[in-house]
């Protein structure tokens, strides 16, 4: 399957990233992770200086390009291989792009209110976020959208379900492991943030439609 222009540009840019944060020193990664707001020691550099974590902007974007592990690399990679097409395909590719990268923006907010409340809260450790994520749960959002009857293979049942459903199934999920604290480690806010952000700005695009009209679903991994 010959991949459209952004999808394949963002595939590209997470597997590089991922190589870059593999040989760069950590502490040179830290600035563009996603801290909660304040200041926070993490221990001597290499120069022996003090290295700092830290909230700035422009990590709500950095953030999303980088990878925790291989398999948070492989599984983000994959879905955005298996949807990316398709949704490109109903939205155009800027607008695909400013969608993904919105869905990022919004979770990386949604994903720093809720460190920094817990922080403040408890004194939990502060621990930066990493990840595509939440542009991977806006993607999938607009897959059940403009595909809803499209059947996709949930990755908790090994049997095709439409894809509207298996949205509110993830949705559902993250609500309750992001409330009940049962799984942790993971930023199930930021992926409810980027299902959030996604659902607003596909509402708020409703009145003013995609150049063209969505084309049947084509990948290996979807029937319709």
């Amino acid at each position: 399957m010959r991949l459209p222009p952004v999808t394949l540009l963002l595939l590209i840019s997470i597997v590089v990233v991922y190589l870059i944060q593999w040989t760069v020193p950590a502490e040179y990664l830290v600035a563009f992770e996603l801290w909660p707001l304040g200041r926070f020691d993490l221990g001597l550099g290499q120069d022996g200086r003090m290295v700092t974590g830290g909230f700035q902007p422009w990590q709500l974007l950095t953030y999303g390009l980088m990878h925790g592990s291989p398999m948070h690399l492989l599984f983000n990679g994959f879905t955005l291989y298996q949807f990316g097409s398709a949704v490109e395909s109903a939205l155009g590719s800027r607008r695909f792009l400013f969608f993904f990268l919105f869905c990022v923006f919004g979770a990386g907010l949604c994903q720093l209110f809720v460190t920094t409340a817990m922080l403040a809260a408890d004194g939990s450790n502060a621990i930066p976020t990493v990840g595509a994520s939440g542009g991977i749960f806006g993607l999938l959002l607009a897959y059940a959208v403009f595909y809803p009857r499209a059947r996709i293979i949930f990755f908790l049942i090994p049997v095709p379900v439409p894809a509207r459903y298996a949205v509110l199934i993830y949705g559902a999920i993250e609500l309750y492991l992001g409330l009940s604290g049962a799984q942790s480690g993971v930023a199930h806010f930021a992926h409810l943030g980027g299902l959030l952000f996604g659902a607003v700005l596909l509402y708020a695009w409703r009145r003013r439609p995609p150049p063209r009209s969505p084309a049947p679903p084509d990948n290996p991994f979807s029937s319709p």
